[in-house]
């Protein structure tokens, strides 16, 4: 019985070299045992079907016949000499290439299969004629062999030696009929559909779901190629067969196949909500790509801190700090950890762009752009079209994934006039009828306006910023509310647009509702776009009639960062109205000093500071009463951050004013200070 090789392989990363097989270690019945396993294995699978047919089939069928061989010495042990040892050795490696070989072929993109079909071909009669050379040199004559086995020995020898490369007719044709089609997209030429429909057919992309699997295989290709010439080659195949898959098999959602999710947010369904707090990045919540340090000491992926910066910004978005300077430092430290955490998870990890790199000058990929534009075109078309919630979620859905591929993506969607149509799937009636629609109708906006120049384009289109704020309010869907509440943040990134969303109750409201009543992924989602807002002063007085303190106090041990970053916020803002709301909350903020993360400690030092110098001689009392306070803060002194130990050197001089009689308010930080036993020393 044969079975499909991908029954057989699991999918692997990256093809090893020939040097990483090594000769088996066996013992002679042990060797010949395993050759037989591992020819049947090998005879075992089908022929490909669609591309290098031919080749495959003469192979297996080879090593089929071998099997028979060695089933015969299995059956009949004799003794192996050394010569005949080591062409046994050198067959198992050789087998263990064909195999891999076929695994490769079998796993990976069928489009970048046909690209590289000369070398692959090549590759095959390669390991054909090596098979042929060791059954020259294999004594024939010691082993004490069937008749009829030496002469299938002979017959095996004869038929590799008389192979030549030969690469089937069709697949060169198809391969040029490809090339040529991606170079008509380059020219700005619509495929010609009955065309596109035959080349996917003869490659065996025949449905949406082979689609997806083939984009998902293309990505992973883009890791693995060295240069950027081959990256640049894969990401215009990908551009083809996103085009293809729309065209020929029609827009679907993410029920009606089996594929991952692409929400801004998630890597795949089950994965995102378990993606470590550390490698997201806290402005846009995602996976880090490429995690940078910025001057305050924080972490961000390199996009996000990047738009942040050149927008105007001068500050931390986490912390609130001025920025010394704007120098993004890598953590490669970091990016390796996020890597290997993803190649578990079987998460791509390097970002897929349509454009490469020469000089490092970004070049674009013009078949890839082109292509990309043509698909946009002929969602959006088919989304102002839409008769059905059922048809027009397929393609939302579509346009979901597309603008979270890149900026260019993002921007041809808002170009073609998207997000208009968007708006009119975010009512409350369209929640209650198919939940999923509002919330890829949302998400997808919220991915367009990750593009700067898209977050003026959702302000000012009519109903959209309405929309958003009842999604957050009443969607149908917590996760349509965490994208809304995402949105929130991301559109606040404007200056203009934070005081604007601030100044509006339902969003406060909303987003105070939320980080109160959501799971814990939504709370984060409101959390993040309170900090952003509070950075406004006005907002900050709005987010404390909210009842935001108790609120953000409510998730000090479930989220922490979040909820403490906020506190420090709100108190340093808010005045006295702030002060008085956060008293209650002082002991919670010094546990939080003993037991919390570096950032969240560094954030609670902080709190304490502000809270001590401007609500007086009473809060400092409330914290002086907690046992052990001193001695929590000698030990944030010598363990924390540089930010962490200045503020816990300040906190602690309060308290001492304090106890013997004096005011504690006018205490001001000094430089950073380090501690070492039971004194501190002063760092100038």
């Amino acid at each position: 019985m044969t079975v499909s090789p991908k029954a057989i392989f699991p999918p692997r990363k990256r093809r090893p070299s020939a040097g990483a097989f090594i000769p088996p270690n066996f013992a002679d019945q042990k060797l010949v045992q395993s050759l037989l396993l591992l020819s049947q294995e090998i005879s075992s699978i089908q022929p490909f079907q669609f591309l290098l047919r031919r080749t495959s089939l003469s192979i297996i069928r080879k090593t089929k016949l071998l099997s028979i061989l060695f089933d015969e010495l299995l059956r009949n042990p004799i003794l192996i000499f050394s010569p005949t040892l080591l062409c046994f050795e050198e067959m198992y490696i050789l087998l263990q290439r064909i195999r891999t070989l076929i695994e490769d072929c079998s796993n990976g993109s069928k489009m970048w299969l046909l690209m590289q079909i000369d070398s692959v071909a090549n590759g095959f009669h390669e390991l054909t004629v090596e098979l042929s050379t060791l059954l020259d040199i294999f004594p024939l004559n010691e082993v004490d062999l069937s008749e009829d086995v030496q002469e299938l020995v002979v017959l095996i020898r004869r038929q590799c030696s008389l192979v030549k490369p030969d690469l089937d007719p069709g697949d060169s044709s198809l391969r040029r009929e490809v090339l040529t089609m991606l170079d008509r997209i380059k020219r700005e030429i619509v495929p010609d559909q009955p065309k596109l429909a035959e080349i996917f057919h003869r490659v065996g992309l025949q449905t949406a779901a082979r689609c997806t699997e083939e984009i998902d295989s293309l990505e992973e290709e883009v890791q693995n190629q060295g240069d950027e010439k081959s990256k640049s080659e894969v990401i215009a195949l990908i551009g083809l067969v996103r085009y293809a898959k729309c065209v020929l098999y029609g827009a679907s959602g993410p029920d009606s196949e089996s594929q991952r999710s692409t929400s801004s947010k998630d890597m795949t369904a089950e994965a995102a909500t378990n993606i470590p707090p550390d490698f997201r990045c806290p402005i846009s919540l995602d996976l880090m790509r490429d995690p940078v340090v910025v001057a305050t000491g924080q972490t961000y992926d390199r996009e996000s801190i990047a738009l942040w910066i050149e927008s105007g910004h001068n500050t931390c978005p986490k912390t609130g700090q001025n920025l010394a300077h704007t120098s993004l430092i890598p953590n490669r430290a970091l990016k390796n950890l996020i890597s290997m955490w993803c190649r578990e998870q079987k998460i791509p990890f390097e970002l897929t762009e349509t454009s490469h790199k020469s000089n490092g000058v970004s070049i674009p990929n013009k078949a890839a752009v082109e292509a990309t534009r043509m698909t946009v075109s002929f969602l959006v078309n088919q989304l102002s079209g839409s008769q059905s919630t059922e048809a027009a979620n397929g393609v939302v859905y579509e346009l979901r994934a597309l603008a979270k591929t890149n900026s260019d993506s993002r921007g041809f969607i808002a170009e073609a006039g998207a997000i208009p149509l968007l708006v009119r799937y975010l009512g409350s009636d369209v929640g209650s009828e198919l939940p999923n629609l509002q919330v890829n109708a949302v998400t997808t906006i919220l991915n367009l306006s990750i593009l700067e120049a898209n977050k003026t384009n959702v302000m000012e289109t009519d109903g959209a910023l309405n929309g958003i704020i009842e999604v957050l309010r009443s969607g149908a869907t917590w996760e349509a509310k965490g994208n809304a509440a995402a949105t929130i943040f991301s559109l606040s990134g404007v200056h203009s647009y934070r005081k604007r969303l601030g100044r509006k109750n339902r969003v406060i409201k909303g987003l105070v509702d939320l980080a109160q009543l959501g799971p814990n992924s939504s709370k984060r989602d409101a959390l993040v776009a309170i900090l952003t807002l509070a950075s406004d002063r006005d907002t900050v007085g709005r987010l404390i009639e909210a009842g935001v303190v108790e609120i953000v106090a409510g998730v000090l041990d479930s989220l922490p960062e979040e909820a403490v970053t906020i506190l420090e916020v709100v108190v340093k803002k808010g005045g006295l109205a702030a002060i008085a709301a956060v008293y209650s909350k002082i002991k919670k903020l010094a546990v939080l000093l003993r037991e919390g993360s570096e950032t969240s400690r560094e954030s609670a030092a902080a709190t304490l500071v502000t809270i001590c110098r401007k609500g007086g001689s009473e809060m400092v009392a409330e914290l002086a009463a907690m046992p052990g306070i001193e001695r929590i803060i000698w030990e944030l002194m010598g363990s924390g951050t540089v930010r962490a130990r200045r503020k816990a050197a300040t906190l602690l001089r309060i308290l001492r004013r304090w106890a013997a009689g004096l005011d504690p308010s006018p205490v001001t930080e000094r430089p950073n200070t380090t501690v070492s036993g039971t004194s501190a020393t002063t760092v100038m």
